[in-house]
This record gives structure tokens, C-alpha cells and sequence, in this order.
């Protein structure tokens, strides 16, 4: 089951696991959530991944056909897996971890009828939690994505022509990444948490807010989809930021950059300085042990002192925080907002997102992925920051 080359990176996957399993006092772990399954087996399949907090871990499979390897037993329902490992004299486990988070209700309730443990605790919680510290493979990975992720965007200029919409531009952007490598597929954590490939807003179309938990809204296409592009035409004037994933591997690095169509105006520009000095400044504070609660405020602070509180992080519906933890989903721990607990540790990697809405202009800001090193941040994706005039 487990490619040689990635074995290390996996079993050192397991111990995490296992670390925050006796921390919890659970001695059984059962995953059937894709992106989960990647993490501790390096594919996505049919089935669920049981990890005994003492022993090998196990591999039950409904589909696709084919996979063989040690513990590999395919399955056509879940009652299988019980007696599998009670003929193998795995014990049954006395607290057992499930996806209480994301499961649906029926298949939470029959999987825990199923194992019948004494105790049960939330593996959606742990895993989010241990997937937080990248491993040296993952840390390789974010680095090819950035860098795909830069060649696309010094592309983009290229992508317009004189009198497109929003709409048009993002598709000859979309078709830029796949051709660049894209995967395609933008996973997010959370219910109601759907988007595309990212989002492109346009002038006023930036100030319109969403029910999704993004940084920025838009009115998007149809109420059923109501994010991003709305077929604005990119007139003269317009400030265009694209928020487009960088999902070149299963790990996704996230990128803004602001493009202008001709001149904006000057409150404009000094904003988007602002974005860039605020970056400027947390690359110089942030380092292991900073609160993430403290570079929010000090995000916050400067929009305040510069008199642009109003339209930081939107107007209508202003964002409640100014960076988050990427990985395999875009939105992973640690947050930075207001009441924030966490502090960052050396192997987490974050996006750190301080942008305005300027009111009949558009959205400016930058926003760049970071690794935490021991001594401080190491920023991953590297393209031109300053607005680029796409109609010169």
C-alpha cells in the first residue's frame, strides 16, 4: 500500500497521530474522509484507515479494485471491518476516534454501534490539529506549488483583452493553470464552503458580501454560487484582484495579487501600500511562539492608523481575520483573528491576506504563503506585489 518513497513521510504521519491519540487517552483511530485518507496513506480511496494507538495501521477498502499490501482487506460494508480485526486479535479500542466533525449523522451512529466503544472523541478536531506541523515532504511539496503558482500569475497580464468581463478573464485564467499544472480541485474545510478555482472581483463587484467564509464575497453568477466573478466588465478605473489556488500538488499554496485596468485612484494605491507595509512588518515580528492574535491586531492597528479601518478586510462584511493555515484544504489551523489561542510553531505554513475594498474602484491587497522556520517566516510565493496596470 505505502510507495517506498513516501514511507518515511507516512509512518512519521502515524506517530503524530499516535502522540495526540494518548494525549487524548484514545487507543483506536478511524478515518474515511478523503483528505484525511491522503494524509495517512498518500491516496484517496473508497473505505477508512483504522490506527490502533499501539500496532500497524489498517487499510479497508470498498474501491477502486487493485490496491495490495500488508493489512490491505477489501470490504463491502463497514461490519467487515469489526471481525477483520477481531480475527486478527486487534483489540477492540476502549475510546475511539471518529470524524465526529465531518461524518454524516447515520454513518456516525452505525460506525459507533459498530466498535462500540466505552468512549468516543473527535478525530476531525485531532487530525486538523496534527496536520497543522507540515513533515519535510509536505514542506517540498508547498514549494513546488509556489512555484508553479508564480509562473502562472506573471502570466496572467497576458490573459486580458480590452473590453472582457470578470467572467472571461477568469476562464483564460483557469485555463492558464491547467496548463501550468493545476490540479483543478480547491478543497475547503467546513460545511456551505464551496468555490471553484478561486475567485476574480472586479470594481464594485469586491464590495459585495457572501455566506462564505472567504476573505472577500462577490455576487458570483446565480444565487445558487453566490462568491466571485459576476460578468463585470473591466473598464477603465477597475482594480482587479485574483485569488486563484494554487493548487499545483495535493498542497496548496494561496496567492493575491492586484491587476489595475489603467489608473486607479491615489486612496487606492496608498492602501495597497499599506497591505505591503503591514506584510513588511509581521515578516519582521513573526517567529515561533508569536501569538496569531497579535498579528491580527497589529494588521488591524495599522488599517486603523492609516484611517482605513471601514474598508479593511471588505466594507459591507468585513472578514474576522487576516491569515489562516494552508495544507491539503486552503482554510487549515492556525487562524489569525481577534480571540485566536494558538502561536505559531516551526513546520506550520500560512497565508496572511491584509486587503481593502476601496468603494467604486475594487479590492487591493496582497496576500502570500509563508513557512514558520526556527527562527522566523520564509515566504514561498514570490511574484511582483505592486499593482500591475493590465491596459498600459
Amino acid at each position: 500500500m505505502i510507495q517506498d518513497e513516501r514511507a518515511c513521510d507516512l509512518i512519521l504521519k502515524w506517530n503524530r497521530i499516535r502522540q495526540a491519540m494518548r494525549e487524548e487517552g484514545a487507543d483506536g483511530c478511524l478515518l474515511s474522509v478523503d483528505v484525511n485518507l491522503y494524509y495517512v496513506t498518500g491516496r484517496v480511496y473508497s473505505g477508512y484507515f483504522y490506527l490502533p494507538v499501539d500496532g500497524d495501521p489498517w487499510f479497508f477498502v470498498k474501491r477502486p479494485g487493485g490496491l495490495a499490501g500488508e493489512r490491505v482487506v477489501y470490504i463491502r460494508k463497514p461490519e467487515q471491518m469489526v471481525d477483520a480485526l477481531a480475527g486478527s486479535g486487534v483489540k477492540r479500542p476502549e475510546k475511539l476516534l471518529l470524524e465526529a466533525g465531518e461524518l454524516t449523522y447515520n454513518d456516525y451512529i452505525r460506525l459507533h454501534t459498530l466498535f462500540n466503544p466505552g468512549q468516543t472523541g473527535d478525530a476531525t478536531a485531532l487530525m486538523r490539529a496534527v496536520r497543522r506541523i507540515k513533515t519535510p515532504w509536505e514542506i517540498e511539496q508547498f514549494r513546488i506549488s509556489a512555484r508553479h503558482h508564480a509562473e502562472t500569475y506573471a502570466r496572467i497580464p497576458a490573459c486580458f483583452r480590452w473590453r472582457m468581463t470578470d467572467l472571461e478573464f477568469q476562464y483564460e485564467i483557469e485555463l492558464l493553470m491547467r496548463k501550468n499544472g493545476s490540479i483543478g480541485i480547491f478543497r475547503a474545510f467546513g460545511a456551505n464552503m464551496d468555490i471553484f478555482m478561486g475567485s476574480v472581483l472586479a470594481g464594485s463587484n469586491a464590495e459585495v458580501p457572501s455566506p462564505f467564509d472567504f476573505a472577500l464575497g462577490g455576487r458570483g453568477v446565480d444565487p445558487s454560487f453566490p462568491i466571485g466573478a459576476s460578468g463585470t466588465l473591466l473598464e477603465k478605473g477597475t482594480a482587479v484582484m485574483v485569488d486563484m489556488a494554487g493548487n499545483y500538488t495535493a498542497y496548496m499554496t494561496d496567492m493575491t495579487r492586484v491587476f489595475s485596468v489603467g489608473k486607479l485612484t491615489d486612496q487606492a494605491y496608498r492602501a495597497h501600500q499599506v497591505s505591503l507595509a503591514i506584510q513588511q512588518e509581521v515578516e519582521r515580528i513573526a517567529r515561533p511562539g508569536a501569538a496569531c492574535a497579535d498579528i491580527y491586531h497589529l494588521a488591524a492597528g495599522m488599517a486603523e492608523k492609516e484611517g482605513l479601518s471601514s474598508c479593511f478586510m471588505g466594507t459591507a462584511l468585513q472578514a474576522g481575520f487576516v491569515g489562516h493555515g494552508i495544507g491539503i484544504q486552503i482554510n487549515e489551523l492556525p487562524v489569525f483573528f481577534p480571540r485566536s489561542k494558538e502561536v505559531l510553531e516551526p513546520g506550520m505554513v500560512f497565508a496572511l491576506e491584509p486587503k481593502f475594498v476601496i468603494p467604486g474602484v475594487g479590492a487591493v491587497g496582497i496576500e502570500n504563503s509563508f513557512l514558520v522556520t526556527a527562527t522566523g517566516i520564509e515566504k514561498l510565493t514570490h511574484v511582483e506585489e505592486e499593482i500591475i496596470d493590465i491596459k498600459k
